[in-house]
This record gives structure tokens, sequence and C-alpha cells, in this order.
């Protein structure tokens, strides 16, 4: 039962830890989408 415990407190943390990191990287849709350094078409 101890190790089912630690289990789920290691799985919390490992989701809380991913949250932040992907958040970190995140961009806003204005800034991904943006167009000013690129040139679309031929």
């Amino acid at each position: 039962m101890k190790s089912f415990i630690v289990a789920c407190i290691a799985a919390v943390l490992l989701a809380v830890i991913g949250s932040f990191a992907l958040s970190a990287f995140q961009e806003s849709a204005d800034k991904a989408f943006s167009t000013t350094s690129v040139r679309l078409g031929a």
C-alpha cells in the first residue's frame, strides 16, 4: 500500500512539472502565426 501511495504522489508531481514545462514553451496564437518575417506565396 505504501508503494502505491508513493507512485500516486510521483505521478502527480510529474504531471505538475510537465504542466509548467509545457506552459513555458507555449506561444500565443498571434506570435505563433505571425507572418512578419516569412513571405508566403511565390
